[in-house]
């Protein structure tokens, strides 16, 4: 199963970021998204982290340039039929990540390897619904994806393990460290961390604490480089809430109830830092706690 070409669904922060490595690694990618101006956008964030690692000597220029050569953007998602692997990056929705798998199934090789870069979803569900569930895994990526150094491997009940080898060398070639995860709600990383972001937002549902003194809990009493609230905003609010849905919906278990105040700010529009406010407001020159 050799992997040469690679077709990535969604030109957001993470497929964007997925991209960037991919092509540093030396891979052909086909970038694609249904907006032109997502598109666009993702190309000059692309262009710009290649420049910032060309500026500090990370990479050199003949690696930033040969990188952006390697990119193709398109519109029309059949045309990654042709490549070896397909990444699915769109929002966190699984009937939006189903109908992308539908709507790419009758153009893809028969050796073709799907993926999903999904933080929550079942993948053995999203693999039944293709003609392909042996070649089908969870290929989840950290946010920012050309700094992150993990990225999970999720094998569904059906992946067979040529296919798991195949993705764990494309891991090892761009340079990242795979942890290897069961098909379980939220895997191993968000089954850790969006509790914890969760029961952070309990903590100033409640009033134990406002939101900088949370932070500043956690930033200096467990030494995290970021405080939960903080990263939550960084995630996305949208993204927290559906995960805590996930794991709550597929464990049956209270401890997973998301918290009221964060349904309320994604009720809000409040998302974080993507649309300028949730638990800080990013509007001015500093964030500022909107509680």
């Amino acid at each position: 199963m050799a992997i040469q070409t690679v077709g990535i669904v969604g030109a957001g922060q993470m497929g964007s970021g997925i991209a960037h490595v991919f092509a540093l690694a030396g891979y052909d990618v086909l970038l694609n998204d249904v907006n032109a101006d997502s598109l666009s956008k993702g190309l000059d964030t692309i262009r710009r982290n290649l420049e910032r690692q060309a500026s500090r000597g990370k990479i050199t220029e003949a690696e930033r340039d040969a990188a952006l050569a390697r990119i193709r953007t398109t519109l029309t998602l059949a045309e990654l039929g042709p490549t070896d692997l397909v990444i699915e990056a769109a929002t966190e929705r699984e009937t939006v990540k189903q109908a992308i798998f539908d709507a790419l199934l009758p153009h893809l090789k028969p050796e073709t390897i799907l993926t999903s870069n999904t933080s929550s979803i079942s993948i053995t569900r999203l693999a039944s619904r293709t003609d392909r569930p042996e070649k089908f895994m969870g290929f989840h990526f950290m946010n920012p994806v050309p700094v992150m150094q993990l990225v999970e491997l999720i094998r569904g009940i059906a992946t067979d393990q040529p296919t798991y080898d195949a993705l764990l060398e494309v891991v090892g070639r761009l340079g990242k460290t795979a942890a290897s995860a069961e098909d379980f709600p939220a895997f191993i990383v968000n089954r850790i961390l969006v509790p914890m972001i969760n029961e952070a937002v309990y903590t100033l549902y409640e009033g134990v604490g406002n939101v900088r003194s949370i932070d500043e809990a956690l930033k200096l009493g467990a030494n995290h480089p970021m405080g939960p609230l903080e990263l939550a905003d960084f995630i996305g609010l949208d993204t927290c809430l559906a995960i805590m849905n996930v794991l709550y919906d597929g464990l049956a278990d209270s401890k997973y109830r998301p918290c009221p105040l964060l349904t309320k700010y994604v009720e809000a529009g409040w998302l974080g830092r993507k649309t300028q406010r949730g638990f800080y407001d990013y509007r001015g020159e500093t964030p500022v706690p909107t509680r």
